[in-house]
């Protein structure tokens, strides 16, 4: 479980933001400050692994936060939720170490898609001492660049990644319900990827038809998938 301080001067928007937060499986909201003072005070006492944070706050904004968060060595992680958009912000906030930023007004997927890579992100990165360059681009290429190739909307390549990897270790076909459980998704997010990775052909689908109710589509990975 990721404990998630928020960092948020609105308390209806804070609300809404832990709403969000705690509909996402692995994440839990631990605290939240009203400003940037309170939030540096939380981090040294609850030490959470992620911190939401805002730019726009009285006392002490966003910026000189996460300024203050490196400055003192916390290992923490930033998501930047806000509705500044000038370069320049955007710039400083991602120079500092932000694993993300969301602009104002956003939809739930959007923070969703944040978060599961996230997750995504340190999950790969605990399973190996050493990455070689390929499973390093695989990180952070999705972050900036398209060499993989365009995802359709709401698909991203480490959580693809993730799906195919643990499709290969399957001798057998399985269903989008044993693939979320597997991958740690939803399972109506597995299911779009394994329709996506179908079209792609990296994937063939077999019908299970028996017992009573609907068939059951199973997935077992292709011969030439990477």
């Amino acid at each position: 479980m990721y404990k998630v301080l928020l960092i948020e001067d609105d308390p209806m928007v804070q609300e809404v933001n832990r709403q969000f937060i705690e509909k996402v499986n692995r994440f839990t909201v631990i605290g939240t400050a009203g400003n940037g003072i309170e939030g540096i005070e939380m981090i040294r006492e609850l030490q959470p692994d992620l911190v939401i944070v805002d730019i726009y706050m009285p006392h002490q904004d966003g910026l000189e936060t996460l300024q203050q968060i490196r400055t003192e060595g916390h290992t923490v992680d930033v998501i930047a939720i806000t509705a500044a958009s000038d370069m320049e912000t955007v710039r400083r906030v991602l120079q500092n170490g932000a694993f993300d930023y969301i602009m104002k007004p956003f939809k739930f997927e959007r923070l969703r898609q944040s978060l599961e890579n996230y997750h995504s992100f340190y999950s790969k990165l605990k399973e190996k001492e050493k990455l070689t360059q390929k499973e390093l681009d695989t990180l952070l290429l999705p972050r900036g660049t398209e060499e993989h190739g365009a995802l359709p909307k709401g698909l991203n390549h480490i959580t693809l990644q993730n799906i195919l990897d643990y499709l290969q270790k399957q001798t057998e076909p399985i269903s989008a319900e044993e693939v979320a459980e597997g991958v740690g998704i939803a399972r109506v997010t597995a299911r779009r990827y394994l329709e996506y990775l179908e079209k792609c052909q990296k994937v063939k689908m077999h019908i299970q038809y028996g017992g009573v109710g609907r068939p059951v589509n199973r997935y077992i990975i292709t011969k030439n998938a990477n």
